[in-house]
């Protein structure tokens, strides 16, 4: 009998290289956490049953929204000649920005402030050419 021409050693895996996990992030090519937010879904009792998708899917939104937020912040803290995000610039962003303001509405971001704004009838009258003639006194 002809013996078998096996690459493998005996006793199975044992000789045979390991290869390095890859995690599910990378293979969604993705910053933030798959496991780690499937891990909050199951314990967060959301619902009986978590499918294989529905992390991935929440990790790429809240990743985008994040990019979104930080590029927005940082355009503001640019404006302002600043180098460093502070939560100022984090707010400006959200608020001058339709979509994200209407998402964040009822959120309070600490240390951000408020939008600069002045009420028209707080602001001075400007007299107009013909009001201002009459209106100052003419003696004679």
């Amino acid at each position: 009998m002809e013996a078998s021409k096996t690459t493998k050693p005996a006793g199975g895996r044992r000789g045979a290289s390991r290869r390095k996990p890859v995690s599910r992030a990378v293979k969604a090519g993705l910053q933030f956490p798959v496991g780690r937010i499937a891990r909050f879904l199951k314990k967060g009792r959301y619902a009986e049953r978590v499918g294989s998708g529905a992390p991935i899917y929440l990790a790429a939104v809240l990743e985008y929204l994040a990019a979104e937020v930080l590029e927005l912040a940082g355009n503001a803290a640019r404006d302002n000649k600043k180098t460093r995000i502070i939560p100022r610039h984090v707010l400006l962003a959200v608020r001058n920005d339709e979509e994200l303001g209407k998402l964040l509405s009822g959120v309070t971001i600490a240390h951000g402030g408020v939008l600069p704004n002045i009420h028209q009838v707080l602001l001075p009258k400007k007299a107009s050419k013909g009001e201002a003639e009459s209106k100052s006194p003419k003696k004679a």
